[in-house]
């Protein structure tokens, strides 16, 4: 028998949901691509529950203790005296989302003899230590687009919400006040402005897609090339750098995984490429920008607006400079934990699981390192540094 650690984020402050604003969620089969959507045995859980905070347990209490495992859920992951530390020693799985992310350094990898396989309730899987996984042979696997367009709505969301000033403007509305002036003194259409993606992956393409009926021109950088057919579609101007794609947008978004290659990569110079007065949203990882950079670029007015949910460390201190910086519109990391997209990762982590008890072959999109080095997915997003 096994020994699960879940780290979740906790519970809602107001009390767990004594109902839901709506009866259920759509049900989806499949994605864009061809990939069918998670479909493991069976669940018990309902689609439109919370699933993901400690209570939820991403619906896996009884499937795991009917079958004699050991399932600790715990969001206490900080310090070396934190339940997640304790717990880890003789774990033999770890479960974690990249919301609330248990960092699995390599120093808890050695301090956890037993862990055999590392699950992202999610995708990225950028807080576990993929070179200390592979010299482990310890199987790294997260579910694979089930949150994608969960995130890229988000982003064009926050895309719309800092060109069009909406939150100041919703703000004059808490407070009593009527000043159209004052709301629209920094609103602007998003029509004809050139909007770029840094990645052009699942959650890019998508963020691209959904850009498109806007009548805006679209730009995108990326390891590997679209499709010729795909760029036609869409009208997409392809660029070789980052450098160049900086220099010709009015909007950047980010939606590339973190790295070696990616970290820090927006510092003072690159975000200085973006034209006056532009925005920039990033919704992929913290470290992907100089935290400090980007307040400096908010307080001088190179950028007119920066918007995410990602942060470093996560959860962000109360002090984190973000959270006080002008002309922000940061979110805590929710694009991807939707009730829908939790009954999808929810139900890819027990198909993982399942796979993984049973002896069978974890699905290869799933995978993220296997046999002591990146797979799947791994191998297309990933390297190890």
């Amino acid at each position: 028998m096994a020994k699960i650690v879940a780290v979740l984020y906790d519970d809602p402050v107001s009390g767990y949901p004594p109902r839901y604003a709506r009866d259920g969620v759509p049900r989806i089969t499949g994605y864009p691509g061809g990939q069918t959507a998670p479909s493991p045995e069976a669940v018990d859980f309902t689609p439109g529950e919370l699933l993901g905070s400690v209570s939820g347990g991403l619906g896996l209490r009884r499937y795991l203790e009917d079958a004699g495992h050991t399932f600790v859920v715990t969001s206490d992951k900080e310090g070396p005296d934190s339940e997640f530390d304790r717990e880890l020693r003789d774990a033999d799985i770890v479960i974690s989302q990249p919301f609330w992310p248990a960092y699995l350094t390599a120093e808890r990898i050695a301090a956890a003899p037993r862990l055999k396989l590392a699950v992202t309730a999610g995708i990225g899987s950028d807080h576990v230590d993929l070179k200390a996984a592979t010299r482990r042979g310890i199987t790294v696997a997260e579910v694979t687009y089930s949150n994608s367009i969960s995130v890229a709505e988000h982003v064009v969301m926050q895309i719309l919400a800092l060109v069009r000033n909406y939150l100041p403007a919703h703000r004059i509305v808490l407070d009593g006040g009527w000043n159209i002036a004052d709301a629209v003194s920094r609103a602007y259409d998003l029509e004809g402005m050139a909007v770029g993606t840094v990645g052009a992956g699942r959650i890019g393409t998508a963020v691209l897609r959904r850009l498109k009926p806007f009548d805006v021109e679209l730009h995108y950088t990326e390891r590997h090339r679209l499709p010729a057919e795909l760029e036609a579609e869409l009208g997409l101007t392809y660029h070789e750098s980052v450098e160049s794609l900086a220099g010709a947008v009015d909007v950047l978004t980010i939606n590339a995984p973190l790295h070696p290659g990616t970290e820090g990569v927006f510092d003072d110079a690159l975000i200085g490429r973006i034209k006056r007065g532009g925005y920039l949203v990033n919704t992929a990882r913290g470290r992907i920008v100089d935290r400090d950079a980007v307040v400096r670029a908010l307080r001088s007015g190179r950028l007119a607006g920066y918007a995410g949910d990602v942060w470093y460390p996560q959860p962000a201190p109360a002090d984190h400079p973000w959270r006080t910086a002008p002309n922000h519109g940061m979110t805590p990391h929710v694009s991807g934990s939707t009730l829908s997209a939790q009954a999808r990762y929810a139900a890819g982590t027990r198909e993982i699981l399942e796979s993984w008890f049973a002896g069978r072959p974890i699905r290869e999109e799933y995978l993220i390192v296997d046999g002591g080095a990146l797979a799947g997915a791994g191998a297309h997003a990933y390297t190890v540094g």
